[in-house]
């Protein structure tokens, strides 16, 4: 019988780890004190996972991304997937190689967030919301149920994302070449449910964008806006 250590390919593994059925940890990760991984999770080459993290059941930590001819090859910061004390991750989750998670951040169930990502201290990602590539996410944040971050965005610290909300970041859906280019949703900001956020559209500080909004344009600082498109009214 394998030995914990040959059984974990001689990565960093403390005694205080607490390790379910069926982990799978691949060479070169590094694992901190006091971590819980859930059965059936796995933590692919390379990961590092800080103090105190937790992690559910049947999660794969540290993808590598696949394409296509067709798909554009990302520019990735690093190689390795980073996870900060303290941080929480649900079940079902998938997290990508070359993305940072902050400190006591919490990832819920079936959550996925691709590759080059950041996401800042404290932020909340709810149940089956998705983060895509090359996507900055800063402090306190809270991205609710099922929504879609699209690639190439920005969200500043203390911004509310409601369920269900949806951002695009390709102008001309695949017709023609463009630099592709998400929403960037300035501090303090909050999008209601079910809004809709046009690709390169910047939400101002500590605006208000209404449930089910369309927002075409660039929307100004400390207003409210709503309906399809979105456009400032009266509180």
């Amino acid at each position: 019988m394998l030995n914990r250590e040959e059984r974990f390919y001689l990565s960093i593994i403390p005694e205080s780890a607490q390790l379910g059925i069926h982990v799978v940890i691949e060479k070169d990760v590094k694992i901190g004190e006091n971590v819980v991984i859930g059965h059936n999770s796995t933590i692919l080459q390379g990961s590092e996972i800080g103090d105190n993290v937790i992690i559910g059941n049947n999660c794969v930590l540290g993808i590598e991304p696949a394409v296509n001819l067709r798909m554009r090859k990302t520019k990735k910061n690093n190689n390795k997937l980073v996870i900060h004390s303290g941080a929480r991750i649900g079940n079902l989750v998938s997290i990508y190689s070359s993305t940072v998670i902050g400190k006591s951040v919490f990832i819920g169930d079936h959550a996925s967030v691709r590759e080059n990502v950041t996401i800042g201290d404290e932020t909340i990602v709810g149940r089956a919301a998705i983060v895509e590539l090359n996507t900055k996410i800063g402090k306190n944040c809270t991205i609710q149920t099922l929504a879609y971050v699209t690639g190439d965005s920005i969200l500043e610290d203390n911004v509310f994302i409601g369920p269900c909300v949806s951002m695009s970041n390709d102008k001309y859906m695949g017709a023609k070449s463009y630099d592709l280019k998400g929403p960037h949703i300035k501090k303090g900001s909050k999008i209601g449910n079910n809004a809709s956020l046009l690709p390169g559209v910047t939400i101002g500080e500590n605006t208000i964008v209404g449930a089910g909004a369309v927002v075409t344009k660039n929307i100004e600082d400390n207003i409210t806006v709503a309906g399809v498109p979105a456009k400032k009214i009266n509180t």
